[in-house]
């Protein structure tokens, strides 16, 4: 009988949106990994995805649908990168206890962001995964669409993009539509996404687009539960 080793246990860091959708996709697929639950930054007083703006509801059922464990960093509105690293590691620290030494993530290019993940987890014994590091934009735009993920932007920097594409679908006509500034990933902040299907997904999360409202100079789509997917009418 030949050698059998267990997959090694890896923490997701999720933001519920697309290049976390395709990270994870990437880890699922490579079977000396196996997700223990995906760790997501929550604002308290908005009960929200940080920055994403994204309702704690539809994160569960994000996470309900992937079938994974939800591991929420709560944190206070306004919050200094002190207490978030604190709440961060009181996470990581019991997780690395369990035997969890690598955390995955979605980032695809911003050398500063990973060094300051790397130093960050290097005080715990721990070490970051970057399944799509330095996969070209462009072409991971493209593939994020043809493998069957289907996203809503929910969060824009007007300064750097138009107001008017929060809300919508992260498809080809918008790809084509985005300024040449912009990254067709919105890696440099432009525009965040929530993905709600996909190939990784057991089931669809049912939302549709509410009010466009701006907060602390970024403009949010608030996403709502539904009773049917987006583009679909019940009954």
């Amino acid at each position: 009988m030949g050698n059998t080793t267990d997959p090694e246990p890896v923490l997701m860091c999720w933001s519920g949106g697309k290049d976390s959708a395709m990270a994870l996709r990437a880890v699922v697929a490579d079977p000396s990994l196996r997700v223990v639950a995906l760790l997501t930054t929550v604002t308290e007083e908005y009960d929200r995805i940080s920055m994403h703006g994204v309702r704690r509801a539809l994160l569960d059922a994000q996470a309900e649908a992937l079938g994974l464990p939800l591991e929420p960093v709560v944190i206070q509105r306004q919050a200094t990168n002190e207490a978030y690293e604190a709440a961060m590691a009181r996470l990581l620290q019991r997780y690395h206890a369990e035997g969890v030494s690598r955390v995955v993530f979605g980032d695809l290019f911003l050398e500063e962001i990973r060094a300051y993940r790397e130093r960050m987890l290097r005080t715990m014994g721990m070490r970051g995964l970057y399944p799509l590091w330095q996969r070209p934009t462009d072409v991971l735009a493209r593939e994020v669409l043809e493998v069957g993920f289907r996203a809503i932007l929910v969060c824009v920097d007007p300064r750097q993009i138009d107001p008017a594409f929060c809300g919508r679908a992260y498809d080809s006509t918008l790809l084509r539509e985005l300024p040449a500034s912009a990254d067709p990933c919105g890696e440099r902040g432009e525009f965040h996404t929530f993905v709600h299907d996909g190939p990784i997904f057991r089931r669809p999360v049912l939302c549709h687009t509410g009010a466009v409202v701006e907060r602390d100079g970024f403009w949010f789509c608030d996403l709502q539960p539904a009773a049917a997917p987006i583009g679909m009418r019940a009954g």
